[in-house]
């Protein structure tokens, strides 16, 4: 089999659903596993959701109502507006979710942010799986929450290799069409989990690592891996080689077009992946597979922004040793701090890290009862691999000021605040 993923920006509305059904009879539909995000914005506006049903339940019903109206609006333009079925399809999830949330009693936030944007990718399959029948792609929808199982980590959830391949290879049939949800699965009470935002394509490296498929495509709005992010960098690069070993690098310092936990599944096997343009598929993309490091060798740029710089120093200008860096990496573990740089000296020590999910008030209070802290928030991290002597002043020009820079042989990393 082969696996495509489509994100949310390719199935935003109904003009680029019909470009995906245009891609699946271009490129061949046997044997071909879909996985599909939320259509546009749609998790932006579920988050949005979560936010009304904890602060405003009074207009819990009106914001649900709007998420079912951008949805009908597509199945318009879609189908013939007789055609119903699907609309009552897409009426009963959104119902469906509004009473989850009106008789939900778990007090805990992630557990509720899961249950509720999942629907966005249910909704986008549900439509996308419909129409694909009425123009005569006989596609199959899969609950993926059937075949990836997790553990109960709310919002980032950890898979269940032995578990997901066992229902993997019970509920695919390898012959069909098969269009799934990407990012969400279940726990082993079959609530639903997601796993991370962004996820999607995650959740197609599962499946081809499960089914043993022959590549995995990422069809995006971007030629292929481009050396930076053209909104951030001028004059950059479509990549047309990346050995996995270097496309793991650039995921795990943040480039945004493949998320960090797709590559090492493919890797296991040998599964080439391949990042394609859905707005010009007869492009060749970009292809992570085994071979050269880069095809052309050239700088690779990464920006994090938004991120916060903690320096820690003892309160009693002792060493910060084994025992405090134990300390701080366990408080950051608790308070779901992604670290993303790391430098310690003989009294303090420095971590740029991501407040994801806003808990750095609380960590902080820890924090200051066992160290002096500083603390700086809305800096940007830069990554450069592969970098040179002009790399280096390309990122220094982003910033009015260096707060901490770091090097290695291939990679220079830089904390910068404007």
């Amino acid at each position: 089999m082969r696996i495509f993923k489509f994100g949310g920006a390719s199935v935003k509305d109904a003009a680029s659903v019909k470009n995906v059904a245009t891609v699946l009879q271009k490129e061949g539909h046997e044997d071909v596993l879909v996985v599909v995000s939320a259509m546009g914005k749609t998790t932006n506006s579920l988050e949005s959701i979560v936010e009304t049903y904890l602060n405003d339940r009074g207009q819990l019903k009106a914001v649900v109502q709007e998420l079912e109206r951008f949805h009908l609006e597509i199945i318009d333009e879609l189908l013939d507006k007789d055609k119903d079925p699907l609309k009552e399809k897409v009426k009963s999830l959104t119902q469906e979710l509004l009473q989850f949330l009106e008789h939900n009693k778990s007090p805990n936030y992630s557990f509720v942010y899961d249950q509720t944007v999942s629907f966005g990718e249910l909704i986008s399959t549900t439509i996308i799986a419909y129409y694909l029948k009425t123009i005569g792609l006989p596609a199959l929808w899969l609950d993926a929450r059937k075949c990836v199982k997790t553990d109960s980590y709310y919002r980032d959830a950890n898979l269940d290799w032995e578990e997901t391949q066992k229902q993997i290879m019970a509920q695919v049939n390898g012959s069909n069409l098969i269009i799934s949800q990407g990012f969400i699965g279940s726990d082993s009470n079959n609530f639903t989990t997601t796993l991370g935002r962004e996820g999607s394509d995650y959740s197609a490296a599962i499946f081809a690592y499960a089914l043993g498929a022959e590549s995995v495509t990422i069809w995006k709005d971007v030629p292929g891996v481009l050396n930076g992010d053209p909104r951030e960098f001028k004059d950059t690069v479509l990549l047309h080689q990346i050995s996995y070993r270097e496309a793991i690098e650039l995921a795990f310092y943040g480039a945004s077009v493949i998320h960090p936990k797709t590559l090492q599944p493919l890797q296991r096997k040998e599964i080439p992946l391949y990042v394609r343009s859905f707005l010009n598929p007869e492009g060749t993309g970009t292809a992570v597979s085994k071979g050269k490091t880069l095809d052309p060798y050239v700088p690779c740029y990464i920006i994090k922004k938004d991120q916060v710089l903690l320096k820690l120093s003892s309160l009693d200008f002792s060493f910060i040793v084994e025992d405090n860096i134990a300390q701080i990496f366990g408080l950051l573990a608790t308070y779901q701090m992604r670290v993303e740089l790391i430098q310690n000296s003989a009294i303090s020590f420095s971590v740029v890290v991501n407040n994801k999910y806003n808990r750095l008030e609380e960590l902080l209070v820890e924090l200051r009862a066992k160290f002096k802290v500083t603390v700086t928030e809305n800096v940007n991290l830069f990554t450069v691999r592969h970098f040179d002597r002009a790399a280096k002043e390309k990122v220094r020009s982003h910033g009015d000021k260096i707060l901490l820079e770091q090097r290695t042989q291939k990679t220079l990393q830089v904390v910068l605040k404007n």
